[in-house]
């Protein structure tokens, strides 16, 4: 009986802390990105949007040339489903930048 009273403490005391804290420090540090991944991630941003707007210029120069040219539909820089996700990215980079990290 003394035994399993020992056991029970244990377990209680000893081993129920460290699984909490364990995978509650597992979860902390896979859930972020490090600051070298928001710099890529904004690099990459804005080499897309070059792109894009190298890619809206050739199409112009095509259909200028080409009246029978249609260009493969993409995303529509006047359209507000598309434009919705560019902007909470835009905005998260300006808060971003704003606070100084």
């Amino acid at each position: 009986m003394p035994g399993e009273v020992v056991m029970l403490l244990l377990v209680l005391f000893v081993g129920l802390p460290w699984l909490i804290l364990h995978y509650t420090t597992k979860w902390k540090t896979a859930a972020t990105i490090t600051s070298d991944d928001e710099v890529l991630l904004e690099e990459l941003y804005n080499l897309a949007k070059r792109l894009d707007e190298r890619m809206d210029t050739v199409e112009r120069l095509v259909a200028h040339d080409d009246p029978s040219f249609n260009p493969v539909k993409r995303l529509q820089a006047d359209q507000e489903t598309d434009n919705q996700q560019l902007r909470e990215l835009e905005q998260l980079i300006a808060e971003k930048k704003g606070t100084g990290a």
